[in-house]
């Protein structure tokens, strides 16, 4: 099931031209990216912990339709494969009226903190991670 994040576009994310500017909506992204692995359980000190940590290695990003100041906006975060040290997910924002706005396909790879090596995914965030794919992959009316 895809996780949902909202928020809304503030005056500093504004560019020259009156709208969002293109970086903002990385910012946007990572934001529904740390609320949703948190939300999964794992936390800042829970990578400290067990020493790795995700690292975003590949972003490939679609601008679709220009966000203005004091949108409300929320952004989807669904997995769409695991492997065995990186998985990748997607982003999708969207506006009040429910238009995609962006979306994104990131892939994120397994690091040991100490070494910056990659490393397998933790047996924990893998099975969490095969859940979300499996859930997001079932029929509608199967969630």
């Amino acid at each position: 099931m895809a996780h949902r994040f909202a928020f809304t576009v503030q005056s500093t994310d504004l560019d020259v031209i009156g709208h969002v500017n293109n970086a903002k909506y990385l910012e946007y992204m990572e934001w529904a990216r740390f609320d949703w692995i948190w939300q999964l359980g794992f936390t800042l000190d829970e990578w400290k912990r067990r020493a790795v940590l995700p690292v975003v290695v590949n972003i490939n990003i679609h601008y679709r339709k220009e966000l203005r100041m004091r949108e409300e906006v929320y952004a989807l975060t669904t997995v769409l494969r695991v492997g065995e040290k990186s998985f990748a997910i997607r982003h999708e924002l969207y506006n009040k009226d429910d238009v995609l706005v962006a979306d994104a396909d990131v892939t994120m790879v397994m690091i040991d903190a100490n070494t910056r090596r990659s490393v397998a995914l933790p047996e924990e965030l893998r099975a969490a991670l095969e859940k979300e794919l499996a859930s997001s992959s079932l029929p509608d009316a199967m969630k």
